[in-house]
């Protein structure tokens, strides 16, 4: 037994400890699916309703920490390290695991612990208001319409 301990005392030295649940951090960008506020892909982040969402997003986590895609565009990346820096929040620039393509997650709003929140995606969590036109087939019915009818 003793042995056993010892090759695994070896083998994490020589490739580190073993990550648990490896595929969902690398997607979260090093952290787990629970600890999550928020995500925005590369090309939510582009969105300035999905800014402004975010920014709502922000207030409501002053302990969060922001995880933004190290391989995602510099200006890009820079315009939202300004928003965090303005609010005095956390934030770290990921380069493990990170792509820089448009359904990548570009940013991910973590807690230090499991939180469960349900719904993570920004467009899900604030959906686009739909303007529904006014139906045409309902004529303004006008001051003398109301009098005699």
């Amino acid at each position: 037994m003793a042995q056993d301990d010892l090759q695994k005392h070896l083998d994490n030295a020589m490739y580190g400890t073993p990550l648990l649940k490896p595929e969902e951090q690398r997607k979260y960008m090093g952290t787990f699916r629970e600890r999550c506020y928020l995500t925005m892909t590369i090309e939510q982040m582009k969105d300035t309703a999905n800014r402004t969402n975010f920014l709502k997003e922000l207030t409501q986590h002053p302990d969060a920490t922001v995880l933004l895609n190290g391989a995602m565009d510099i200006t890009l990346q820079s315009a939202y390290i300004k928003l965090i820096n303005e609010r005095h929040l956390k934030f770290t620039v990921v380069n493990d695991f990170v792509e820089n393509t448009p359904d990548a997650l570009g940013l991910v709003l973590t807690a230090k612990e499991a939180v469960n929140v349900e719904t993570i995606d920004i467009e899900q969590k604030f959906p686009k208001q739909s303007i529904s036109p006014e139906q045409p087939d309902k004529p303004k019915k006008g001051f003398w319409h109301k009098l005699f009818h």
